[in-house]
């Protein structure tokens, strides 16, 4: 994410307040601790699997008997091409890997035209005034699964997708979300029984692919316009309360139990336009409360196929 200035405002903050500067993190008293790792595969086995990492290292990790791989569909993980970028969570001190994302990109934005090759669609969206614009291409074969879902194939309506990066092109493989029937610009106000002050806040947790390798943090919708550059910053259809860049989140994953402390690194506008539910355990109340790096959603236990969970948002 663009926003550098969130490490030394975490550690001003800290210091203003007399508190301890904490290290993003899962907190690690509530089971095994998840690991996620990502790199570009350099050699795959049904046993082993060797990857370059972001910092030049390379790792070689076991690869546990029930572990799946996804690229598009779900494959074996030894059917992973060499090449492909990968992002994997690993058990037991990171050593031994039980899932393995490959390729994976989620497009997120606001239709703004609609072409065709072929039988192949082609989407322009806009991602947000700090994401661009980006081009995407849905396949023949996936535009049913996504039309059910996406039923407004309109310039001004959202769409979600979790696809792959093949040869710089992304793909829209699943829908997402659900969706929303309104206009990117007539996101529903606050339903009366939020104030935006309550000390833990519920709603979807997502992810996105657009944070710095290996970044810990998530992007909030409610920061201030001024303070982020972010025009379109301060939509939610949840009562959400503005926060600043550097804040210290509690985040749990209500399906999974697990907790991590994570810092505010970015504006998620797009997020807080959203005001859809997750289903992965139960249905989430309406409404996107942030957006997580891909490595904070893993270590979480979140699935990025299945792109949400349902959370718990509180001050870290």
């Amino acid at each position: 994410m663009p926003y550098h200035s969130a490490d030394r405002r975490r550690v001003l903050a800290a210091a203003a307040l007399g508190r301890t500067v904490q290290e993003p993190g899962p907190l690690p008293f509530e089971g095994e601790l998840l690991h996620s790792i990502s790199g570009t595969v350099l050699d795959v086995s049904p046993h082993l699997i060797v990857i370059d990492t972001p910092d030049g290292r390379e790792e070689r990790l076991v690869i546990a008997p029930w572990a799946t791989a996804w690229r598009g569909e779900s494959i074996s993980p030894a059917d992973l091409p060499v090449g492909s970028n990968v992002i994997i969570k690993a058990l037991r001190a990171g050593r031994v890997v039980d899932r393995i994302w490959a390729d994976i990109t989620r497009i997120t934005g606001v239709i703004q035209s609609i072409g065709s090759e072929g039988k192949d669609r082609t989407v322009e969206l806009h991602c947000g005034p700090h994401r661009g614009r980006r081009t995407i291409v849905i396949p023949y074969r996936s535009s049913g699964r996504l039309r059910v879902r996406h039923p407004r194939f309109e310039p001004g309506y959202l769409f979600d997708a979790i696809g792959v990066r093949e040869g710089g092109v992304s793909q829209a493989r699943l829908p997402a979300t659900s969706q929303p029937p309104y206009r990117w610009t007539a996101v529903p106000a606050p339903s009366p029984g939020y104030g935006g002050v309550q000390s833990r806040i519920s709603g979807t947790a997502t992810w996105s692919d657009t944070f710095d390798d290996d970044e810990q943090g998530v992007a909030y919708p409610m920061l201030e316009r001024g303070d982020t550059a972010c025009e379109d910053a301060g939509v939610s259809c949840t009562g959400l309360p503005y926060l600043a860049l550097g804040s210290m989140l509690n985040v749990r994953n209500v399906c999974a139990g697990r907790t991590s402390v994570l810092p505010i690194v970015g504006c998620g506008c797009l997020a807080g336009r959203f005001c859809d539910r997750c289903l992965e355990c139960g249905t989430s109340p309406r409404g996107r409360i942030l957006e997580l790096s891909p490595h904070s959603f893993v270590e979480l236990g979140g699935d990025l196929t299945t792109g949400c969970f349902n959370a718990r948002l509180g001050m870290g």
